[in-house]
């Protein structure tokens, strides 16, 4: 039976990165401070290792770990103006939850009651453990729906975002190893095929359902082929010591 560690400690999640950026960016101020103050577009490998090792810090970590990962965040939004704005940090803890309990019932089935319950209260540190106040995440999993279904209509695709995006979906020569240049393909159907249809419109994203099941189909086989420690190596590789 998969428990809350089994999750959060599951490489293949990662598969809903890219959407859960293209949500982040779609947050105006998100969007903002990324495209002024990141370096993602230089090095996105480095972004990828900086967030896996955060995720799994907060979710997998003893409390030194965590607090000693929440630090070093809280050190680099320092002086980015809105990076420490509770809001627009629980828009992010959100999109990281929402988009991997998502990609989790696509590959494999929607989680246990009880363990969904863990896996979402879990989730709220990644928000809390920084500047987010406990009260804000909410209560429970049906008031997180409540506010998902909330906030999706104020989100607004900008030229920061689609700026940002396109160096997500096709980065620069050179950025990324070979492996992940290979994958990009079936990662960008991935990505489309997550988005809520208007998020993923405001991008320009085409739509290609036969493609995007076909993807879909593969990367669940290779997933499932793919032995358990070999997709849990990702977090005890990140994860920070």
């Amino acid at each position: 039976m998969t428990t809350a560690d089994d999750y959060l400690a599951e490489g293949s999640l990662v598969l809903g990165g890219g959407a859960a950026l293209l949500l982040q960016l779609a947050h105006p101020a998100v969007a903002r401070a990324v495209a002024r103050h990141s370096g993602f577009a230089r090095d996105p490998m480095r972004r990828l290792r900086h967030t896996l090792g955060y995720v799994y810090a907060i979710g997998l970590g003893e409390p030194e770990v965590a607090a000693a990962a929440a630090g070093r965040v809280d050190r680099a939004h320092s002086g980015i103006p809105g990076a420490r704005d509770p809001e627009t940090q629980l828009w992010v803890a959100a999109t990281l939850y929402a988009l991997g309990v998502q990609v989790h019932a696509s590959l494999f089935r929607p989680l246990p009651d009880a363990v969904a319950d863990e896996v979402y209260a879990v989730s709220g540190r990644f928000g809390t453990s920084l500047q987010v106040p406990p009260e804000l995440w909410p209560a429970s999993r049906a008031a997180f729906d409540a506010y998902w279904d909330g906030v999706l209509p104020t989100l607004a695709v900008g030229d920061d975002a689609r700026a940002v995006a396109a160096g997500i979906l096709r980065p620069a020569r050179g950025t990324v190893p070979w492996w992940v240049r290979a994958a990009l393909p079936v990662g960008r159907l991935m990505t489309a095929r997550l988005l809520p249809d208007p998020i993923r419109d405001a991008y320009g994203l085409p739509r290609h359902p036969g493609r995007e099941r076909a993807a879909l189909a593969v990367v669940r086989v290779l997933v499932r082929l793919t032995p358990r420690r070999i997709r849990r190596l990702p977090s005890r590789l990140l994860l920070p010591r």
